[in-house]
């Protein structure tokens, strides 16, 4: 496996990357096939907004769209801190700090929920980077690069784990090498950015850093 060297930092998407948020959604909603169409109209939205609009405010209005009661969105926040790390997460990441990686988070939500959301993982952040904080919601350039400032490292040194296609050319925009955890098995729509790996874990990044 090539690799990546020397790496000062890896940042991860939080609410697919890191946690298992598809089981929160499908739970609010009320099955998985309700969760996924609530789940697309919300991304949707996100990616076309422009600058930050609160992010309750988004998933709502996107219940909506999906026709979803709008009381599945006081249930997902509701449930927030439920949410649960992939199996591996504790372990891997683990690895990489102990190696003296600096670990840090870029997610698409408010800074309250990210916070939570962020110690829900159990591993210690050096940054956290919300959408709210930020101004944008990825894969606008400024949330990665506020992590990357936050950080202070290179951006060729800086490993991002992408946990949907859309982080790959938003990464990659601001100069990250990107590596793809595609859990669900997505397939890859080539842009104008390829991802260093794809893979189904997070295992290879003990490897590939």
């Amino acid at each position: 496996m090539k690799q990546i060297v020397p790496v000062e930092a890896v940042v991860f998407d939080l609410l697919t990357a890191l946690l298992d948020s598809w089981s929160l959604w499908n739970g609010a909603a009320g099955s998985a096939a309700d969760g996924l169409r609530w789940r697309r109209a919300y991304l949707a939205l996100t990616y076309g907004c422009g600058a930050y609009r609160p992010y309750e405010d988004l998933v709502r209005e996107a219940a909506v769209e999906a026709g979803i009661s709008p009381a599945a969105a006081d249930a997902l926040t509701a449930h927030w801190n439920t949410l649960q790390p992939w199996p591996e997460v504790p372990r891997v990441l683990g690895t990489l700090s102990a190696r003296g990686i600096r670990l840090g988070v870029v997610t698409n939500c408010s800074t309250t929920l990210g916070r939570q959301a962020a110690d829900r993982v159990g591993v210690p952040f050096s940054v956290v980077a919300t959408s709210e904080e930020t101004g944008y919601y990825k894969p606008h350039p400024q949330p990665y690069r506020a992590a990357l400032d936050r950080l202070g490292t290179d951006p060729a040194r800086t490993l991002f784990v992408a946990g949907s296609p859309a982080d790959i050319p938003g990464a990659a925009g601001v100069g990250m090498p990107v590596f793809w955890h595609n859990r669900a098995g997505l397939p890859f729509v080539a842009d104008t950015a390829r991802p260093l790996l794809i893979a189904d874990t997070l295992d290879p990044l003990v490897e590939l850093v």
